[in-house]
């Protein structure tokens, strides 16, 4: 692929990450992986990793204009990063383990339950 066209890509995917994050609360993991995946051809363990590493910025920039707005509940956001940090600690541990095949479908069901919820509620 020209280096270009995939830094173009690649900048188009943080732009919609970027947005989906900012509306929504989330898109690491659902624009990044599969995107990376299937237009940028990465494997699959490199994906999931990248994604993490790019979750980090978007959300220090979320989380400073949420603050602006009021409407962080912060000690609520405290308790849950605790319990994220330790476990993205045992899911980063675990990622190498788990087969490509396993890790995909398991990524797919897990979307496709969180999709189903959001449109139910």
């Amino acid at each position: 692929m020209n280096i270009i066209k995939k830094n173009i890509k690649l900048l188009a995917i943080g732009l919609i990450t970027g947005i989906i994050n900012g509306l929504f609360g989330s898109g690491g993991g659902t624009i990044i992986v599969p995107s990376l995946i299937f237009l940028i051809g990465l494997e699959d363990h490199k994906s999931h990793a990248t994604a993490i590493s790019i979750i980090l910025p978007l959300s220090i920039i979320s989380t400073i204009i949420y603050i602006n707005h009021g409407v962080l509940n912060l000690k609520i956001a405290i308790w849950v990063a605790i319990g994220g940090v330790l476990g993205g600690f045992i899911g980063a541990k675990l990622l190498n383990k788990v087969p490509t095949k396993i890790l995909r479908r398991g990524f797919g069901v897990f979307m496709i339950v969180a999709a189903i919820r959001m449109m139910i509620n």
